[in-house]
């Protein structure tokens, strides 16, 4: 049975119990390697269990493209960039958040200096994990340096870092929509957009098929901000895992603020069509990525 006639439950199950057993084996070698609070603050962030939606884009797209290894090892990678950002996001200055993935933040648990060295070491371990990765696939050493230039470039100054000195320097000032989009275009969009898009490299795509995918990653990076920006404010806590309403009390503009949620959700889904029609344009034909696509909307937490 391929994955575009395994059911999108049951995908989502088998990538997140496969990225989850890779990085438990990982968070072991981290409290051997990193004796200490440091080292047991990064396997608490690690061992939190989210949705790995990203490891989840980063098998889809491995598998609808060609790919026919053990790709999850390079999947969990994009997910130890991603825990580095949720840590540091919720630090006091930054977010001030206590509640993470249904429990206590890093910074609350282990100390603020704890949490970000803990962040910190978790972007040399996601390098560590991608080649770790890319050596189990066999892939060469040219494919693993473009896979982790997408990688670094997506968590770098024109990606989440950047995308957050923007966050940080919007709050309480007004933002237009561009401005807006252009916040998550990094902060949330550019990770998501490398877990599709190192998939096809990992799989061995032609450009004529890496670009719709780019192109569909950065559609679905939008849409999956806008619909966190709703379910901020219509969500309850124990829904997300993490608090709710807390971009009213920062005073973040959000798409739910600039549009209203019926116009921001209209976007969003606008979105989704348009990053499915950049799929059919390449030539892929994947049931599996459009519902993958279309569970970013409507999720619940």
């Amino acid at each position: 049975m391929t994955t575009s006639t395994i059911n999108l439950n049951g995908f989502l199950a088998e990538a997140r119990d496969a990225t989850n057993a890779v990085l438990d084996e990982w968070c072991d070698r981290v409290r051997r390697d990193l004796p200490g609070d440091v080292g047991e603050a990064v396997a608490y962030s690690l061992s939190a269990r989210g949705k790995r939606l990203r490891p989840a884009l980063v098998l889809g797209v491995y598998r609808e493209l060609g790919g026919d290894g053990d790709v999850v090892e390079i999947a969990a990678a994009v997910e130890v960039m991603h825990t580095y950002s949720l840590v540091h996001d919720d630090l006091p200055c930054m977010d001030d958040d206590d509640l993470r993935r249904g429990r206590s933040t890093t910074h609350r648990e282990f100390g603020v200096t704890a949490a970000v060295e803990a962040g910190v070491a978790m972007v040399p371990l996601a390098a560590r994990v991608l080649a770790a990765g890319c050596a189990r696939l066999g892939l060469s050493e040219a494919r693993l340096g473009k896979i982790g230039a997408e990688l670094f470039h997506a968590a770098g100054a024109s990606g989440m870092i950047g995308g957050q000195v923007l966050d940080l320097e919007a709050e309480g000032r007004p933002v237009s929509l561009d401005g807006l989009r252009e916040i998550h275009r990094r902060k949330t969009g550019a990770l998501i957009t490398a877990s599709a898009v190192i998939g096809a490299i990992a799989a061995g795509a032609s450009p004529s098929r890496l670009e719709p995918v780019r192109e569909y990653g950065r559609e679905i990076g939008v849409a999956f901000q806008i619909a966190d920006d709703v379910l901020d404010a219509t969500a309850t806590s124990q829904e997300l895992g993490k608090t709710a309403g807390k971009d009213a009390r920062q005073q973040k503009a959000t798409f739910a603020t600039l549009l209203g949620t019926e116009a921001a959700m209209a976007e969003a889904h606008d979105r989704i069509r348009r990053a499915i029609d950049h799929l059919g344009g390449g030539g892929i034909d994947s049931p599996l990525l459009c519902s993958l696509a279309n569970f970013i909307v409507n999720r619940r937490s």
